[in-house]
């Protein structure tokens, strides 16, 4: 475990630029000046349309891509440029869990193979306990290991292999679950179990990042929101407050472009928001209210 105090997730002034075009001639900023914290026991939903960065810095966080700018703490630590050996210590605390189940699976192994895989972490435990765990840990996602356990992935559905994945994080007593859009493949029926089940783990103090673009869900779930348009935050704050009270045009166009069953789409329509521009600097916050920062609208729309 990573040594350090009270447990939070810090981003602060998180950027991430890729190089692209011919020969890497140009620069693409898809992350730009991001801040934000998770804190212990609560859901932050990151919210915003594709190609928003949202993915972007939920792989910043897990280690999966370095950020170009800015740090990224853990418990005090900063972990953006963790080497290799350090991030094995890390990802004891901090795991994350994705869109598509079935691409986590290797279709060629039965799916408690993601479990045992875990084991490597706990060398001392011997067999017994480790069973004893793992069906701990399965009856916590309210999966029966004799329906999930020595079967391959093509048996089961989209949404035991998701709790699976939870199950396996769970494995790990983590501090932290980056959940990255992993109910958008799921039927409505199971999305429910999975949202519950986080609740549940938000009960017993589990950090969550959940990364969406629906704006039903991130509302459902959240303590925290932050809208993310073009990589930049334009709102952020306890969810009541971004929900209830939105400030800048951007949210309140994604809020109407929510459906509603008793509406006619044609009568809600949503009206176009002006596009940025290449190469903006980022937007400034301002508090609005407490606990809810809103970027200047004459930078962001």
């Amino acid at each position: 475990m990573l040594e350090g105090g009270r447990l939070m997730l810090a981003l602060d002034g998180v950027s991430k630029v890729y190089k692209v075009g011919t020969f890497g001639g140009k620069r693409l900023r898809a992350v730009n000046d991001v801040s934000f914290q998770v804190a212990p026991g609560d859901v932050v939903a990151l919210i915003g349309e594709s190609g928003s960065g949202k993915s972007t810095i939920g792989r910043m966080v897990l280690g999966l891509s370095r950020a170009t700018e800015g740090t990224i703490s853990f418990e005090g630590q900063d972990v953006s440029r963790l080497e290799r050996r350090r991030l094995h210590a890390y990802y004891a605390d901090v795991q994350g869990v994705f869109q598509d189940p079935f691409s986590s699976y290797n279709p060629i192994f039965k799916a408690d193979r993601v479990l045992a895989l875990v084991k490597g972490f706990f060398p001392e435990i011997g067999r017994s306990e480790w069973d004893e765990k793992v069906e701990n840990a399965l009856n916590a996602v309210r999966l029966e290991p004799g329906a999930c356990l020595g079967k391959y992935p093509h048996q089961l559905s989209g949404g035991q292999l998701q709790r699976m994945l939870i199950a396996r994080a769970l494995l790990l007593d983590i501090k932290l679950l980056v959940a990255d859009e992993i109910i958008s493949m799921l039927d409505a029926s199971t999305r429910i179990d999975v949202l519950n089940l986080l609740g549940d783990l938000k009960e017993r103090g589990l950090g969550v990042l959940f990364i969406t673009h629906d704006l039903s869900l991130g509302n459902y779930i959240s303590d925290r929101a932050v809208i993310l348009r073009h990589g930049m935050i334009v709102e952020a704050g306890a969810t009541s407050k971004v929900f209830g009270n939105p400030v800048h045009p951007y949210t309140r166009m994604l809020l109407t472009s929510v459906p509603q069953l008793h509406t006619k789409w044609d009568a809600t329509r949503p009206r176009p928001v002006v596009e940025q521009t290449s190469g903006e600097t980022a937007a400034h916050l301002v508090e609005v209210e407490p606990d809810h920062l809103v970027a200047a609208v004459g930078e962001t729309s």
